[in-house]
């Protein structure tokens, strides 16, 4: 049973993976390496919330990649 509306071939799949991890790369270093730049303390929670939203953004992008192999 299919439970997605979308239904990506291989290279589609691959090009989503790959945009989705640099999308999470932006994530990432707009709210930890971003901080160092900005004229404010840093924040340990928001670098949390960054790196969270980065492992969550690969998750998803790593399960796409691997569906259908």
């Amino acid at each position: 049973m299919r439970w997605t509306m979308l239904d990506f071939n291989s290279q589609q799949r691959a090009l989503l993976a790959d945009k989705l991890f640099d999308i999470a790369n932006v994530a990432a270093g707009g709210m930890i390496f971003g901080q160092f730049v900005a004229e404010r303390r840093f924040s340990v929670l928001l670098a949390a919330i960054g790196m969270v939203i980065w492992i969550f953004v690969v998750s998803i992008s790593v399960a796409i990649s691997g569906r259908g192999r």
